[in-house]
């Protein structure tokens, strides 16, 4: 994130988490998975996340996750790991004189001569995405092949267990008219979390605000029909 900054990039969440997971993999206790389906260090690190927000090192919107002018200067003033985790669990503020850090030299683009064709065969060319049909023989972008509503409300609407995105009760349908995918569930009052599952694999899913697998989407209801729609273009989730 720091590193994006001088760019003026704001990555969104799940990209960030996963670059904190390649960097430092989960740990075995870490890989397991929580009754919600989710790893406990992924739970940790999104706990992390709001503390770096409280302590005003960091911001998260709609936009991106970006990290602040203090949360800058709290990477020269804290150095290490250690301290800086330290100075986060004992509210430690970053020193007044603290300057922002360097910017980092731009790299060097190397452009590589592209090399000659070993045969004259022409490449076969690759299949297209699929794509949906609108009105009048139309086209609304390319879509998913499935979308899932993989949740704690799962067994509710008929599936053998909960966060399992393959059962038939839990896809959803695409409108070709508008492009979004919907699922009409009858729930009874209560709190309720879920994701959106694509292509039928936990390889691709989207949480709150359309996040890469990003936390889970959480709504308390009153009792009765609610309406999921989910947009390939936002990644979100809205109910309506």
């Amino acid at each position: 994130m720091a590193a994006g900054s001088w760019a003026e990039e704001k990555p969104n969440g799940g990209a960030v988490l996963a670059e904190a997971v390649a960097r430092i993999p989960f740990t075995k206790e870490e890989s397991e998975l929580l009754s919600g389906g989710i790893p406990r260090g992924h739970k940790n690190l999104t706990k992390a996340t709001a503390e770096l927000v409280k302590a005003g090192w960091m911001s998260k919107g709609r936009s991106g996750w970006e990290i602040t002018e203090d949360g800058l200067k709290a990477t020269v003033a804290f150095k290490d790991a250690e301290s800086l985790t330290a100075a986060l669990a004992n509210g430690t503020p970053v020193p007044a004189d603290t300057s922002l850090p360097e910017k980092p030299a731009a790299k060097k683009t190397v452009t590589k001569r592209a090399a000659a064709p070993k045969s004259s065969a022409k490449a076969t060319p690759k299949k297209a995405a699929a794509k949906a049909p609108g009105e009048n023989g139309g086209v609304l972008g390319d879509q998913p092949q499935s979308v899932a509503l993989a949740g704690d409300f799962g067994t509710i609407l008929g599936a053998v267990e909960n966060w399992d995105p393959a059962h038939d009760e839990v896809q959803m349908e695409l409108d070709a008219h508008s492009g979004t995918w919907k699922l009409t569930a009858d729930l009874p009052a209560g709190s309720y979390s879920y994701k959106a599952v694509v292509n039928g694999s936990w390889d691709e899913n989207y949480g709150a605000f359309g996040q890469f697998d990003g936390a889970n989407h959480e709504f308390s209801h009153d009792g009765g029909n609610v309406t999921f729609h989910y947009d390939h273009a936002t990644k979100d989730v809205l109910r309506g």
